[in-house]
């Protein structure tokens, strides 16, 4: 007969509980999201997420550069315009306010790694991810085929300026599609997608609306983004967007959707992103500040929950303070 197993041998020792970790947090897994506004030497403080701001160019650059010293090798960048309307042109200016951010930031960091988000919420003034049209019952609705026209153009001006990684997050149907052929044609084959594949219309993005000034003037996002009683309707949107040319995957949010996270992963080979959104930051941030949780241990055991359910790499407002966990 064998022996009694005894794991207490393992678990008493740290030195070897680290080494036979499943699953290890690296600062190689973050992706650092940050909001670029116009002006000069601005830091404002996003009253609903303490400790995220909004950047002016010049600030962000600093702050970009913390975090390059701290191991992080990729951002994603977002942008607050000062002019918008009804179909979001600001979004697609050679001089635009990502454009502009574009090609300074791939100056001074060349071996950074760049991601720019391709919506135009934040560019829209009735604050939807697309163009909107009446029906003839007078109902106002996305026009799906001609956002997608917008949004190639916003995706090819971004990879023009320099962009790594262009990353739709409007749930257009085709988006991935539409943008991979701009792309090609204009010989930027090199540059990846990321697509924004499961996103789901959840109510934890309310501190982003804020940061982003991108909330709807009217209604919701019900109509694009996914219920969130769904779990099937997540291997329909992965499976299309991998056929459209999606080079990585996304769920957003991430923690209420650990399941949809592993059920991808199960699945599919393709590279998995998740979005620790500003709602989950939110609440972790006011948690600890009531002295309810440890924040530190908090911030890791979340991050490594992601990565454990199958996540390559991690969208989150913590990257930084957690690449300074990582470095104790």
């Amino acid at each position: 007969m064998f022996p009694e197993y005894r794991p207490r041998r393992l678990r008493k020792n740290q030195a070897i509980r680290d080494l036979v970790r499943e699953t290890t947090l690296t600062t190689d897994d973050f992706i650092y999201p940050l909001f670029l506004c116009e002006g000069k030497n601005i830091k404002q403080e996003i009253k609903s997420m303490p400790g995220v701001y909004r950047f002016s160019l010049d600030i962000a650059l600093e702050d970009i550069k913390e975090a390059i010293e701290l191991g992080i090798k990729a951002i994603l960048l977002f942008g607050i315009p000062d002019q918008k309307n009804n179909i979001g042109t600001s979004a697609f200016l050679k001089e635009g306010i990502i454009q502009r951010a574009l090609r300074t930031i791939k100056n001074k960091f060349p071996d950074l790694i760049v991601i720019t988000d391709v919506c135009l919420c934040e560019y829209t003034s009735h604050g939807h991810c697309g163009i909107l049209h009446k029906t003839r019952g007078g109902k106002v609705e996305i026009d799906n085929d001609e956002t997608l026209e917008v949004i190639a153009k916003v995706a090819l001006s971004h990879a023009e300026a320099g962009a790594d990684i262009v990353a739709p997050s409007g749930m257009m149907d085709g988006m991935v599609a539409r943008i991979r052929e701009a792309l090609d044609e204009a010989g930027y084959t090199e540059t990846a997608i990321m697509s924004y594949t499961v996103k789901y219309c959840s109510s934890f993005y309310g501190p982003f609306r804020e940061a982003a000034d991108s909330a709807p003037k009217f209604g919701d996002r019900r109509s694009y983004q996914m219920d969130p009683g769904n779990f099937i309707e997540a291997f329909r949107e992965a499976t299309l967007d991998i056929q459209e040319g999606a080079d990585i995957i996304m769920v957003k949010p991430a923690m209420p959707y650990l399941d949809v996270i592993r059920m991808l992963r199960d699945n599919f080979y393709h590279p998995i992103a998740a979005y620790q959104v500003s709602g989950e930051y939110a609440m972790i941030k006011a948690a600890s500040q009531l002295n309810y949780l440890d924040e530190d241990r908090v911030i890791l055991e979340s991050l490594q929950a992601i990565k454990r359910a199958g996540a390559d790499l991690i969208i989150s407002y913590f990257a930084k303070k957690a690449a300074q966990l990582l470095k104790r």
